[in-house]
């Protein structure tokens, strides 16, 4: 069902109908760019600092998973594109209250990651002018950004495509400078060549330390799904998504197993600067570079991806608002559309709500923002983890019906059922793994606690509502 020409009218009269005016370059530069956000610039110095060289095989594993969980979703959005993606496939596959907890837990996700997004940018532009409280930042930040989404789509796609185009533009310099150090044609800075890749060691605290990279890199690609979402506000959905996915595979292997490559081959991963908090190992590897001004040039670019990631957020998290009220699954108001616009105004409005408390919450004399951040973020730790397992299952049980009623598959997943099947399989040793984890069960106890609040909701939901009919 094409969520851009479907549920026409609202019992009030009010259109609820989205518009299909993103243009096909919006929906490219969002594929590339999906992927890269400040969790790959800032993050990665601490899995580095960690793991070693060896995080490139924690990134490598986890790119693949993501590769092929894109394979699964593309399969089933082709077939059907929606703007509640893989919450409406839960939805029809797994019944009615696995969409309604996965929306729900995905929504959440995006709320509380535009609070902390609008945050880190804060703290940045207080480093750019240290005379405005950064309180004042993250409010205005907060503010000015969400209005993005009260006009039309593809206003978000032109914000978009200029963030990204920032963002894709960065990294392709920073593989071409890291690229010309490796081959000893840069010549500046303090390193060149691949020493640093086996001198310090290339695993040099084990395995179990590179299999705790990996759980902390998988939450980093959540957001490629992104655009399965947006194609359904654009013209010819399937084709796009299509071309999206076919795609991922090398935007995954160059912008981060190539660029993390690239650092462990230069920089030492026993360098201090390293494990630093929100440091980043791409700063640290311009700087020995001899790049000037690269701090400068880094809190540019990570300021840039963070106010992409809080307009992407909350377009995602309004869609999907928009979504769950189509369904039923949520209050009827929140699938309203602006006539002539096609705007979810009160989808977007609800997913806001979260956003300006927690920058309101800024000025409290009594709380500290950046512990009820840390403590909203810990809910939402295993939310990307049961995101991809739902696709996973939902895929399984798609594919069968689509084949039971002699449907087209247009993008299918390779080998299946074995790799779906393997891929369930890696999602539940890693959820497993990380409950006896200590840095991870924290995470575990407060995400599965939140989810299962929402799955309960969903089942007395789905029980009074009566079981859906697909």
């Amino acid at each position: 069902m094409d969520a851009t020409s479907t549920t026409t009218t609202a019992k009030s009269g009010h259109e609820s109908k989205l518009s299909a005016s993103l243009k096909s370059r919006h929906l490219t530069m969002m594929s590339i760019a999906g992927v890269i956000g400040g969790a790959l610039f800032v993050g990665s110095g601490s899995v580095i600092h960690s793991a070693g060289p060896a995080a490139v095989l924690a990134y490598l594993a986890g790119g693949i998973l993501v590769v092929l969980i894109m394979r699964m979703l593309g399969e089933m959005a082709t077939s059907s594109p929606d703007t509640g993606s893989f919450s409406t496939y839960a939805d029809r596959a797994i019944g009615r209250w696995a969409g309604f907890t996965i929306g729900w837990l995905y929504w959440w996700y995006w709320v509380i990651l535009m609070a902390w997004e609008a945050y880190v940018a804060g703290k940045i532009l207080h480093g750019f002018f240290p005379d405005v409280s950064v309180n004042v930042f993250v409010l205005a930040t907060t503010l000015l950004l969400i209005t993005v989404n009260f006009f039309n789509v593809k206003h978000y796609g032109e914000f978009e495509f200029w963030f990204a185009l920032i963002k894709v533009i960065a990294i392709v310099c920073f593989l071409i400078v890291c690229t010309a150090a490796v081959m000893n044609i840069w010549q500046f800075g303090e390193v060149r060549g691949i020493s640093h890749l086996t001198a310090e060691g290339f695993m040099p605290n084990g395995i179990t330390t590179v299999i705790g990279a990996l759980l902390g890199v998988m939450f980093a690609f959540l957001g490629a799904e992104i655009v399965t979402i947006a194609a359904s506000e654009a013209k010819d959905p399937a084709a796009q998504i299509v071309k999206a996915t076919n795609s991922v595979v090398w935007r995954v292997c160059l912008f981060y197993v190539g660029s993390i490559f690239l650092i462990v081959c230069l920089v030492p991963w026993n360098d201090p600067h390293l494990g630093v908090s929100g440091y980043g190992a791409y700063r640290r590897t311009l700087e020995l570079l001899g790049v000037p001004y690269a701090e400068l040039l880094m809190n540019f670019v990570v300021l840039t991806s963070v106010s992409s990631c809080l307009i992407s957020g909350h377009y995602t998290a309004s869609r999907m608002l928009f979504s769950l009220a189509q369904r039923g699954d949520a209050p009827s108001f929140f699938k309203i559309t602006r006539a002539g616009t096609g705007v979810p105004v009160y989808a977007i409005m609800g997913s806001c709500a979260v956003a300006v408390v927690c920058a309101l919450i800024n000025f409290s004399e009594t709380l500290r923002p950046k512990d009820v951040l840390d403590t909203l973020m810990n809910t939402t730790g295993m939310i990307a983890l049961l995101v991809y397992l739902v696709i996973a299952f939902s895929q399984l049980r798609m594919r069968r019906k689509l084949i039971a009623e002699g449907k087209e598959v247009r993008l299918k997943m390779w080998l299946f059922p074995w790799l779906t099947y393997l891929v369930i399989a890696f999602i539940v040793a890693a959820l497993v793994t990380m409950a006896f984890m200590p840095d991870y069960q924290i995470l575990v106890i407060s995400t599965g606690i939140a989810a299962a609040v929402v799955v309960a909701m969903g089942v007395v939901h789905q029980i009074r509502s009566g079981s859906k009919q697909h």
